[in-house]
């Protein structure tokens, strides 16, 4: 099979492309032919080597994608060869970025005929990840306000979205070009964060989600009225500790379900929640979707077209 691959730790220059050995499906999986395969952020930081390195070179990277049932291992009931599929690769395990992939069964599910394979891979990760932030771990309520740090990207601008589907308030951040953007995802408020600080703009919330990081993590509990949660995505693997006592620091703690990848797909066919705007690329241009996905200043998802 074709693949996108790094040979070795560095910049978005070590991607390769090129042929790999076909992945067989082990007991309890599935293997599917991809038809599209996304970029998330953890990608070029796998390949960075910013995560403890990897001994297994080469290596395939890609975090979740859509695609066709072709192989079924011994014991799965559940799809047959031809099913249409969307999933997220399992905890420690990626090679999304291939024309195919071997995975468990029970993590995937069956792609709604009404969503293409572009718009299912990239609503896939950023989706499971938006939904156990606000709906499982800050557990936002109708009424409730939230603060979404950094709205026009993949995952926050899904957060933005469900948070008004559940009925909230909700305050996001972006740069000036992409105010109109979360805007129309149905923010209430927008704040431009080069020309205002939000900690000067925003107080009273009851949550904040932020997928940013950086300098936003501590100010982001400043905007919390007390009692009030906030969950991080952007800051490291461990909820970050804040300087006030009276708030809640939370880590999702994003786990693999076909429960989640289903409600994914109910949100986007009821039209909840939209498919973010999407750039593509082919595999072969892996390097190129690297360098943008590591600049950061982009909206909306990077996905792969692979067939």
């Amino acid at each position: 099979m074709k693949a996108a691959y790094f040979s070795k730790h560095g910049g978005p220059e070590v991607m390769e492309y090129g042929e790999r050995p076909d992945p067989v499906a082990g007991p309890g999986q599935v293997v599917v032919d991809i038809h599209a395969a996304s970029v998330n952020g953890a990608d070029w930081k796998v390949r960075a080597g910013t995560y403890a390195p990897i001994a297994d070179l080469p290596y395939i990277p890609g975090r979740d994608f859509s695609g066709v049932v072709a192989v079924l291992g011994a014991g799965v009931s559940d799809f047959k060869v031809g099913d249409a599929v969307f999933g997220v690769c399992d905890v420690g395990q990626e090679q999304a970025y291939a024309e195919k992939i071997a995975i468990k069964a029970s993590i995937v599910a069956k792609k709604p005929p009404q969503l293409s394979h572009v718009d299912a891979a990239a609503l896939a990760l950023i989706g499971l990840t938006a939904l156990v932030a606000v709906e499982d771990t800050i557990k936002l309520k109708k009424g409730e306000k939230i603060l979404v740090q950094g709205g026009a990207g993949g995952v926050a601008s899904y957060a933005v979205q469900v948070a008004k589907h559940i009925g909230a308030y909700v305050v996001s951040t972006c740069s000036k070009a992409n105010v109109d953007y979360v805007k129309k995802l149905g923010a209430d408020e927008v704040i431009d964060y080069n020309a205002v600080d939000f900690t000067q703009a925003v107080s009273g919330c009851d949550a904040v989600f932020d997928t940013v990081g950086g300098d936003v993590t501590q100010r982001s509990f400043a905007v919390l009225k007390p009692g009030g949660r906030a969950a991080f995505i952007g800051s490291g693997a461990k909820a970050p500790e804040p300087e006030r006592k009276d708030v809640q620091s939370l880590r999702p703690n994003v786990g693999r379900t076909r429960a989640h990848l289903e409600r994914i797909a109910a949100l986007a066919l009821s039209g909840a929640v939209k498919a973010p705007e999407v750039k593509l690329f082919s595999l072969a241009q892996a390097a190129e979707a690297h360098k943008i996905s590591e600049g950061r200043h982009f909206r909306g998802k990077l996905v792969f077209k692979v067939r």
